[in-house]
């Protein structure tokens, strides 16, 4: 058992809350504020956090945000890499996506110890770089905030689309081989659309547990069969190229990038720890998640190419044979798994905008209004997945489009402007080093953005002819 932080005395204990005076530099300090200071204030001490997590706890939390329908995404990725570019490539990108959520926790820690609070989420933690930053992006403080609000919204709702087109394509697959139909994916998106809206309507985090068991246990059957089937034959490696092509990088890196970050979960599960020290450092909860997550991923993605080589789909499972009983239940089980996981994906974005919308509706229309803005969303994103119902092209572009700017841009920002201009490290190395994760970042957006883009088009080209 892990011994327990100490508290401090409840004086002197704070509530995870805070003002924005809090980091006013002309604050007035009692001279046991300034004791505390030169002692040097440990947020973690005076964290008051209700039912905390263990560090396996939040290990767990961190290893099931990131083992989801990514993982069966990899082996499409290493179509668009090849066998050998895919593995170095993934691993490169594994330990960028780790170094980013590292330094955007320390960043934080850092700023809680400056503004004297005991915890800030993610986009608390922008708000408050900008507003501790040089004098002319102080006035950006409130509007980095809502950038990276809004993004996390928009990162989530458009992750929800590809759950309704991989719920559809699940099914369809089944039920078209096994009824001897022909009906388009859309059909299914629009019969699965009142499953989801139930899913989606589910407002009491505790409710979604049940749900999130559940598809743990599907996920980890669904995981077993695939892997029996990647290796039920002998595999051949000579017909799979090391490398693909210059122009199917970008639809590589963003793939592996949307299967990765989990940078929206990674601040509240480090905010939930008993012991938060844990987080950081080595080995640490981050570390030994990262390292986890990087072998599995590099592992499926290898050998689910070398098993299905260039007919492999947006998801592994879409390749399984059709004609035998276990694996369509495989495919039934992954999209069911995913069905319930909807409520949880889905719980982190209305928690955000309906914590924006809430004070401006009157008390006796809450009810009616979640439920209201719930559907019209859910109906929202279900006419973009019928309007791109395919999985390779739209999992590129949303990992090109929010992953990359949040996962990789925003931390790089983050820091550099918080050591601005004297914490830079020798010769600014920390600055060139942030520059260089910016340029990769706005490459895999823009270059990922107009592929996956052009991909698109030509699907729907395909379709008029």
């Amino acid at each position: 058992m892990a011994e327990k932080t100490p508290s401090a005395p409840p004086s002197e204990e704070k509530p995870i809350g805070f003002n924005l005076s809090e980091f006013n530099s002309t604050t007035i300090l009692t001279e046991k504020q300034k004791l505390e200071d030169e002692e040097d204030y440990n947020p973690f001490v005076h964290r008051v956090v209700e039912k905390p997590n263990s560090t396996g706890g939040a290990l767990a939390h961190l290893l099931k945000s990131s083992l989801g329908t990514g993982i069966l995404a990899m082996p499409m990725a290493f179509k668009n890499a090849g066998l050998l570019f895919g593995g170095i490539g993934t691993i490169v990108v594994g330990i960028l996506c780790t170094y980013c959520v590292h330094i955007l926790v320390k960043t934080s820690h850092d700023v809680c110890k400056k503004g004297r609070v005991p915890s800030l989420g993610f986009a608390e933690t922008v708000e408050k770089v900008f507003a501790l930053g040089p004098q002319p992006i102080q006035k950006f403080a409130n509007a980095s905030k809502l950038f990276v609000d809004y993004a996390l919204m928009a990162t989530y709702y458009s992750a929800a689309c590809v759950y309704i087109v991989f719920i559809a394509t699940s099914f369809a697959k089944v039920i078209n081989f096994e009824l001897e139909l022909d009906w388009d994916v859309r059909i299914y998106i629009a019969l699965i659309f009142i499953p989801v809206l139930i899913m989606g309507q589910i407002r009491i985090l505790k409710y979604l547990v049940p749900f999130s068991a559940i598809a743990n246990l599907f996920i980890i059957v669904t995981f077993a069969v695939t892997l029996y089937y990647m290796f039920n034959v002998e595999l051949e490696f000579h017909d799979k190229p090391l490398f693909s092509s210059f122009g199917q990088l970008p639809l590589f890196f963003s793939t592996v990038i949307f299967a990765m970050e989990g940078i929206g979960v990674v601040m509240p599960v480090e905010n939930s720890m008993k012991k938060p020290q844990h987080f950081l450092g080595c080995p640490g909860v981050l570390n030994t998640a990262m390292i986890t997550v990087i072998v599995l991923y590099a592992v499926m993605g290898f050998f689910g190419y070398v098993r299905f080589g260039d007919i492999v789909e947006g998801s592994i499972t879409l390749n399984l044979p059709q004609t035998e009983p276990l694996a369509q239940t495989a495919q039934i089980l992954i999209a069911l798994a995913i069905l319930f996981t909807f409520g949880l994906q889905f719980y982190v974005p209305m928690d955000i905008l309906w914590r924006k919308l809430e004070h401006r509706i009157p008390k006796e229309k809450h009810n009616i209004s979640q439920i209201a803005i719930r559907t019209g969303i859910i109906l929202i994103c279900s006419a973009v997945a019928a309007a791109v119902p395919n999985l390779e092209p739209f999992i590129g572009l949303v990992g090109a489009l929010f992953f990359s700017t949040l996962g990789l841009l925003v931390p790089a920002v983050v820091e550099t402007i918080f050591k601005w201009p004297d914490n830079l490290g020798p010769l600014k190395l920390i600055l060139v080093k942030n520059i260089i994760v910016g340029i990769f970042a706005i490459f895999a957006l823009v270059s990922g953005s107009i592929v996956s883009i052009s991909e698109i088009v030509e699907i729907y080209r395909g379709e008029e002819h």
